[in-house]
């Protein structure tokens, strides 16, 4: 299979505007109040479009994680809490993934979810031993 490449462009960095080559994803960015930025209306930041893109491929990788196991489940639910620290040494990212598996009991969920976080998700594999991700079935 070939590879795929998203482009996305920046101006203006996190009080700026983000657009993706096809024109799909197109967000004024502003840096959150609660670490001491404008906290522009309606604009996004980096965290969330990094939560949405986690949970996104989280909740992919738990469903492939079934189909390999030939395990039938219903509807798989991510949601992602990217939480960016403020320290005085900098910036640091720590991630909790709330993943919910309809119509499979909790252990058969904590497999599925151990194994797209350990074998599966290239998010996961991306942030392995570089920042915390906790995983958590609900």
């Amino acid at each position: 299979m070939p590879d795929y490449v998203a482009h996305a462009t920046t101006i203006g960095g996190r009080n700026g505007h983000v657009e993706t080559s096809d024109g799909l994803l197109k967000a004024d960015l502003s840096v959150p109040k609660d670490i001491g930025g404008p906290g522009k209306e309606g604009a996004s930041n980096p965290e969330q479009f990094f939560a949405a893109g986690y949970s996104a491929c989280f909740g992919g990788s738990v469903e492939y994680a079934a189909f390999l196991e030939k395990v039938k489940t219903g509807k798989v639910t991510v949601t992602a809490d990217v939480t960016l620290h403020v320290g005085d040494a900098g910036y640091d990212l720590a991630v909790r993934l709330r993943t919910h598996v309809d119509g499979v009991d909790r252990a058969t969920a904590e497999r599925l979810v151990a194994k797209a976080h350990n074998e599966i998700c290239t998010y996961s594999k991306a942030t392995r031993n570089n920042i915390e991700v906790i995983t958590e079935v609900v």
